[in-house]
Order: C-alpha cells, then structure tokens, then sequence
C-alpha cells in the first residue's frame, strides 16, 4: 500500500477489523507503512467507541444541534412510551382485566 499522510476513517476501519479478523499486527503495520503501535491504537479506540471514535471532525455546530435534537426526541419517545403504557395499564384495570391495587386507608 502506497505512503498515505491523512487516512480516513473508513480506511482505519478497515484495517482494524483485519486486525480483529485475526490478520498479524507486524505483517498490517508493513502493508500499510503505520507503526505497530498506531494500528493498536487505533484497534483500541474502535473496540471502545467505534467507528465514531475514530472520526476526528465534530466541532461542526450542524452536528452539535442535530445530536442535541436527537438526543430530546429521544426522551420525548421515552415519555411517550411511558405514557402508553400506562394508559394501557388504566385501560386494562378499567375493563377487569387487572384487578385493582389494594390500598391501605388511613389512619
């Protein structure tokens, strides 16, 4: 493989799931021209947040907003789900097909 200066993501993605494949660390390190110790590391920053984290580029503010917004529709859906499931339950109970929860009365 030719002298690349700047690989992308992709690519090391590549490389590292020939590692995990079982293909040799030195033989990899030759054929790609990378140091041994850049191809575990790049090994060990996939095992532990995976492609993501080998992405050098997110100081872009469209994907700051984008994660933010997904990540309050994702509550919102929790909420939702949550929701739904106890109309469920209400409906349920409503219909007889759940007894209702004993309570104590008070004191």
């Amino acid at each position: 493989m030719s002298e690349v200066k700047r690989w992308s993501a992709k690519r090391k993605q590549e490389v590292v799931l020939r590692l995990l494949r079982g293909e040799g660390l030195d033989e990899l390190s030759r054929e790609t021209g990378q140091p041994a110790s850049v191809l575990s590391e790049w090994r060990d920053t996939f095992l532990e947040s995976g492609l993501s984290g080998l992405k050098q580029r997110s100081n872009d503010p469209r994907v700051e907003a984008l994660e933010k917004e997904r990540k309050a529709l994702q509550a919102k859906v929790g909420e939702l789900l949550m929701d739904k499931e106890l109309l469920e339950m209400r409906v349920a109970r409503h219909e007889g097909e759940l007894p209702f929860v004993k309570r104590r009365s008070m004191p």
